[in-house]
């Protein structure tokens, strides 16, 4: 379980605190993933996946919905990022995101623009037809089609 957390933490951590924003939930994040990889490690299927991006999965969708539960409470302005530098992994994520942002800009302004707020905003596909004021049917085409993009890219 160590070599797990050791490998992936930084994984959930920043897929965490990218949604929250904030370093102390998206710690709580961290824990409370781990937790449940240590409690139930049966619920990983590696026939669906590889064990990171499962992760990367389970924290976005925690992180979602602690965004969701919670009360603005201080000024993103006020909030303290720290981070443990972590090179090879780091070296790894910024190659992931060069081919992200890559395959991203590939892509058509809506289909693109549906992606990240999904993703990095936590709307709902609902939501996200609500604010570009698109029909449901297409914003979910445009994720999905979009998720097929990246997951041709990354070989998955």
């Amino acid at each position: 379980m160590a070599q797990l957390y050791d490998r992936y933490s930084p994984i959930v951590y920043s897929v965490a605190l990218r949604v929250l924003g904030d370093t102390a939930a998206a710690e709580d994040i961290l824990q409370e993933v781990f937790l449940q990889l240590w409690r139930d490690p049966g619920l990983f299927d590696c026939s669906r996946g590889n064990l990171g991006a499962w992760l990367a999965v389970i924290s976005r969708n925690r992180s979602i919905d602690a965004l969701r539960k919670r009360k603005p409470e201080t000024d993103p302005s006020e909030v303290l990022l720290s981070v443990e530098p972590d090179f090879a992994g780091e070296a790894e994520r910024s190659q992931a995101m060069q081919k992200v942002r890559g395959v991203l800009n590939q892509m058509p302004p809506a289909q693109r623009s549906a992606l990240e707020m999904a993703y990095f905003q936590g709307l709902t596909h609902t939501e996200i037809a609500s604010k570009t004021g698109e029909p449901l049917g297409t914003v979910k085409t445009r994720i999905r089609s979009g998720l097929l993009a990246l997951r041709k890219a990354f070989g998955t």
